[in-house]
């Protein structure tokens, strides 16, 4: 089939959803289908058989956006909308296969175009903006209303977890489907090739600093657990130069400079190293009803995980796989130390979260549901049906 993917992101730029979006584009390439993806101007082009990414153009005042709701933003996506017009208008598509936002470019592009419509749901985009931009939470009822609206006016809803499954299908959704992300560790990963060495114990934290991370509680519970254990140490990779600087400062006000060290953004290509020298890989997020990407290559690291006990988590962790604690900093404290005091625990949970990963949240098991969902797409537009209202 013929897709046009609106991607309203930076891609590709190696965090969260650009990471998912490239994902999507070589499991479709490999299923046969040729792709077209408009985007924005930020961020390098990956090459992919039969993908074709088109710009916006370019906008020299905007050259960073970060995550979440913005005026930036807004701006990228109303010349995002114009592109995703221009090509509808001049080729035949199959299948518009919006992510997020894009949903709103792509459903009136039903003026120009008999294409099924795929609303991508990685995040509930409501949530979302209140998270970031509180000051707008008496609209969230506006906010919900136009959610509701989009997943009823759409062929097929693809979301990346249970929560978000559960929004679409309360909203009258036709057709729904989990389209889970997957571990971004290459399958030659070995978790027993690099053992961490020295007596010390190390946490590592990889993603973005945004606030709904849930830095301040990690630096917290450290500094807590550092109390009864001083050869704890605790690695932070990701976030921009203005983050690392604020949350280098609360470390040092804590008295953690010497046992906290900042990576910087780091490339994918250093995950492989940055997980298997780690002891603990901790979650402390905060809000979101989403699971955090990072989660299902936590996983598959064979390392033990140690996450807060909230919904954004336990739909894709139990205490089988994962410890889990209430966002508290003195609880997260207690079971930062109480893993570090118990390495055949912390075996354990890296044993059985690496068969969960390699079962559930693979690159094939991806691309099986993939394939599965937009076989039914393709069966509706053979058939001549269309399930939207």
């Amino acid at each position: 089939m013929q897709i046009l993917v609106i991607a309203p992101q930076p891609f590709f730029q190696e965090r969260g959803t650009p990471i998912a979006v490239r994902l999507l584009l070589e499991q479709l390439s490999a299923l046969g289908h040729t792709v077209d993806v408009v985007t924005w101007h930020l961020g390098a082009t990956p090459l992919i058989p039969r993908v074709t990414v088109v710009r916006i153009p370019r906008l020299p005042f905007i050259r960073h956006v970060r995550p979440g709701f913005s005026g930036p933003k807004l701006l990228c996506d109303f010349f995002l909308a114009g592109l995703a017009a221009k090509l509808v208008s001049r080729r035949r598509y199959d299948v518009i296969h919006a992510v997020e936002e894009g949903i709103f470019i792509a459903l009136p592009l039903r003026l120009f175009s008999r294409a099924a419509i795929v609303f991508d749901m990685d995040s509930s985009m409501p949530l979302q903006i209140v998270e970031s931009a509180p000051r707008l939470r008496f609209l969230l009822p506006l906010f919900q209303s136009l959610e509701r609206w989009a997943i009823r006016h759409s062929d097929g809803v693809l979301c990346v977890c249970d929560a978000l499954a559960a929004i679409a299908s309360a909203a009258g959704a036709r057709r729904v489907a989990i389209l889970r992300d997957c571990s971004l560790l290459p399958d030659t990963y070995d978790p027993d090739a690099v053992v961490p060495s020295g007596s010390d114990v190390r946490f590592l934290y990889v993603g973005n600093l945004e606030p709904y991370q849930g830095l301040d509680l990690l630096l917290d519970a450290f500094h807590l657990a550092r109390q009864q254990r001083s050869d704890l140490r605790l690695t932070i990779a990701g976030g921009t130069p203005a983050d690392i600087l604020r949350y280098a400062a609360r470390a040092e006000a804590l008295g953690l400079s010497n046992a906290v060290q900042f990576l910087g953004a780091t490339p994918l290509s250093a995950l492989p190293a940055l997980v298997a020298n780690a002891d603990v890989l901790v979650s402390p997020r905060l809000t979101g009803n989403n699971t955090p990407m990072k989660i299902y290559t936590y996983l598959d690291s064979g390392r033990a995980l140690l996450a807060t006990d909230l919904p954004t988590h336990r739909q894709a962790l139990t205490p089988e796989i994962a410890r889990l604690v209430p966002p508290d900093p003195s609880l997260f404290a207690a079971a930062m130390v109480d893993l570090a005091s118990r390495p055949e625990e912390r075996a354990r949970l890296g044993r059985a979260g690496r068969l969960k990963a390699r079962a559930c949240h693979s690159k094939a098991a991806f691309g099986k549901a993939l394939k599965e969902f937009y076989s039914t797409l393709e069966q509706d537009r053979m058939t001549g049906r269309n399930p939207s209202p």
